[in-house]
């Protein structure tokens, strides 16, 4: 039988959209937009930093990053983010989330203006110095995911919490436009500034000594947005749920969003108090109990999250490579150095305004309307089509007069990732956890993701490679090729689909009912069946 709910939590979940929320949203999402900008600029620039420290002076041939260090410069970013999620996650549920709220982006601030001032006295000391400073600002972006929606979660009403969540995500797509962008304008004001000529004219003049500015600014710009967010970080309360539920402090609560909501809410620390004694024993997260009430869930949770991350961050991080093996770019002897982060640039900017951007904003416009169950797995099932339709007749598309239909289809498997998988395994698992475990098992979902997310950044990079030896760039293993390796991407999305069955459907319920923290002692928590209505329940 539920328990009658607080006061407080009851004023937020029927609240109407107000100012506060959108500024929830921008304060949250520019945090994202931060994130995304830092992570996916760096494929923007990984060629450029090839040419620059390992191209041999007596070559007319461009150097490239050796697969290792290509791995490395793209993954260790990765790396730190899933310890941040893990780190992070858990010490916002021990510590509130708005006191750690601010350190995970004053880490990210450090970290960009630090990696783009990567020096040393060799390529490899300056790789390794960049890569350093990339796990470390990967480690604060980490901390970001479970904090943000937590956060988001937690101030919205229920009748549009999914729209909010989902807009805070879809800052993602701004900052990986924003990435896009900056590399041209940067790269357009060097390269006409200094007219550096092609390979096939002049192998030494193609590398003029301010190309190396040019990576570093792009990379430093990441601190701009996270510094301008960081003081109105700090003016956000703690949320109520946090503070009744896990602090166990009603007039905190009550007072802190009597100012946000500008009405008057009783404090009901009577409440409270009761509902702590009952929760002294409650159950941990790695207790019998929790793997009763939640164990599916949050298998659900992590294994989408990892499945998605394998396909999106390949698709992602390696955009180049694919756009290079259809024929797309040039050659890189045909281009100076800055010329060709132009030309990545610009074809990763093309493919975020036509596919990645609009699909995160259908996720906001329907995910209250439609569900999140029915966008994810539609998501994961368009994503399996359009890949089969890109990898089965691979060498149709390489074809030059079928390159634009090739890139057609290729912004389409971003644009159902981010309106599906991409922005639903994010919203998820800030609204099916208990309060004291939300933000931790937020994190250990998005970890999963990142641990596919390496997967995918490491594996890619060799599993593309020519099965021919003659084919091949020197130093790669062979690979199985990137016809079979987008089968395979194929067929992760596939298994997406049928994992999506263990999460449970949100829409229109409280975070206290989909939890079961409004229920009396002995209660079986509830769950919503993602099959079913939302109004039909089921024990778990």
């Amino acid at each position: 039988m539920a328990r009658e709910q607080l006061g407080v939590l009851s004023a937020l979940d029927s609240a109407k959209t107000q100012w506060y929320h959108f500024t929830a949203i921008i304060i949250a999402g520019m945090g994202f937009f931060t994130d995304a900008y830092d992570l996916f600029c760096i494929p923007n620039v990984t060629k450029l930093l090839g040419r620059i420290y390992y191209t041999h002076p007596n070559s007319l041939k461009p150097g490239t990053l050796p697969p290792n260090v290509s791995a490395a410069v793209n993954g260790v970013a990765l790396c730190g983010t899933l310890a941040g999620q893990l780190f992070f996650g858990w010490l916002g549920d021990k510590m509130g989330r708005k006191k750690v709220y601010g350190l995970t982006l004053a880490l990210m601030v450090f970290s960009s203006l630090a990696s783009g001032l990567s020096f040393g006295h060799s390529a490899k000391g300056t790789i390794a110095t960049l890569c350093f400073f990339r796990f470390w600002l990967g480690f604060g972006i980490g901390g970001d995911y479970p904090l943000s929606a937590t956060i988001m979660s937690e101030y919205a009403n229920k009748k549009t919490r999914g729209a909010f969540i989902a807009s805070v995500f879809a800052m993602q797509g701004f900052g990986i436009l924003a990435g896009g962008i900056v590399s041209l304008v940067v790269s357009t004001a060097f390269d006409h500034a200094y007219k550096a000529p092609a390979y096939k004219v002049d192998a030494a003049a193609s590398l003029v000594p301010e190309a190396d500015y040019v990576w570093r600014i792009i990379l430093m710009f990441g601190a701009v947005p996270a510094g301008l967010t960081y003081y109105w970080r700090m003016k956000m309360p703690e949320t109520a749920r946090y503070t009744a539920l896990v602090a166990k402090n009603a007039k905190q609560a009550a007072q802190d969003m009597s100012m946000v909501l500008q009405v008057e809410i009783e404090a009901e620390q009577e409440k409270v108090e009761k509902i702590g004694v009952r929760e002294q024993n409650s159950f941990g997260l790695f207790s019998k109990e929790f793997l009763r009430r939640h164990g599916l869930h949050l298998l659900g949770t992590t294994s989408t999250w990892f499945l998605l991350d394998i396909a999106y961050y390949s698709s992602n991080l390696f955009q180049k490579d694919i756009y290079s093996s259809i024929g797309w770019l040039p050659p890189a002897e045909d281009m100076n150095a800055i010329h060709e982060v132009f030309k990545v640039a610009r074809a990763t900017t093309l493919i975020a305004l036509c596919g990645t951007v609009p699909g995160y904003w259908f996720t906001v416009a329907f995910i209250d309307i439609v569900g999140r169950f029915a966008i994810q797995i539609m998501g994961f099932f368009f994503m399996t089509v359009f890949m089969f339709a890109l990898a089965l007749p691979y060498h149709h598309w390489t074809k030059k007069e079928n390159r634009v239909g090739f890139l057609v289809m290729y912004a389409m498997t971003f644009f159902f990732a981010n309106f599906g998988p991409n922005s639903t395994t994010f919203v998820v698992p800030a609204e099916i956890f208990p309060a004291r475990l939300r933000s931790t098992c937020h994190g250990i979902s998005s970890a999963a993701g990142k641990a596919g997310a390496i997967i995918g950044a490491f594996g890619f990079l060799y599993a593309s490679q020519s099965k021919d030896p003659k084919k091949r760039d020197a130093g790669y293993p062979a690979g199985i090729g990137m016809k079979n390796t987008l089968i395979l991407l194929a067929v992760v999305n596939c298994l997406g689909i049928f994992f999506t069955f263990l999460v449970p459907e949100a829409n229109g319920k409280s975070l206290e009912e989909m939890s079961g923290e409004n229920e009396e002692e002995g209660d079986d928590a509830v769950s919503v069946d993602p099959q079913a209505s939302s109004t039909r329940t089921v024990p778990v």
